[in-house]
This record gives C-alpha cells, sequence and structure tokens, in this order.
C-alpha cells in the first residue's frame, strides 16, 4: 500500500500545469479574437463615417474622416450621386456607400 501512494505522488503538480497551460493558450486566443472584432468595428465605423464625408466634401475629406478614426481609405469611388469607400483599419476592412439622395 505505501508503494502504490508513493507513486501517486506529483501527479496534482502534472494536472495543474497542463490546466495552467491551457488557461493561458484560451487567454491569449481570447485577446487575439478580441482585439481582431475592435479593428472590424473600427473599420466600419471609419468607412460610414468616410463614406458621408466624401458625399459632401470629396475624396480628401473621406480620407481624413477615415485617418481621424484610426483607418486608411483604400477604395473611394464616385457613381452619380453615391460615394463608395473602403477603409483599412489593422488587418480588417469595411466598405460603406452614401449618397446625397433622399
Amino acid at each position: 500500500m505505501a508503494d502504490v501512494q508513493r507513486r501517486d505522488r506529483g501527479q496534482a503538480i502534472v494536472l495543474l500545469l497542463a490546466f495552467v497551460v491551457v488557461t493561458v493558450v484560451l487567454m491569449v486566443a481570447i485577446g487575439h479574437f478580441s482585439a481582431r472584432l475592435v479593428d472590424q468595428q473600427q473599420a466600419q465605423v471609419a468607412a460610414d463615417a468616410a463614406a458621408l464625408a466624401g458625399v459632401v466634401g470629396g475624396r480628401d475629406a473621406a480620407e481624413r474622416l477615415a485617418t481621424a478614426n484610426d483607418g486608411v481609405l483604400t477604395v473611394f469611388v464616385v457613381a452619380g450621386d453615391e460615394v463608395m469607400v473602403e477603409v483599412r483599419v489593422g488587418d480588417e476592412l469595411a466598405q460603406a456607400r452614401a449618397t446625397r439622395a433622399p
């Protein structure tokens, strides 16, 4: 009976270490996912603002609003009364369109 107890000693440390490693990996994955989600939402905000500014002030206004929202204007297209833009924030892209028409 004493031999069995001696062999079982230390198993809790191995299990605890495995639990800590899995927890750290999950926390890093959640942090990465959260950062991408924030970038995607920020890109959409920047694209919406740039499209609205582009309708009123043209490409320069769209670039200023995209930059003010931590984005980079990558596409600016005017088709009649409609403006279509694409903005990049980090690795995320977002598109938006706006028009002068009611």
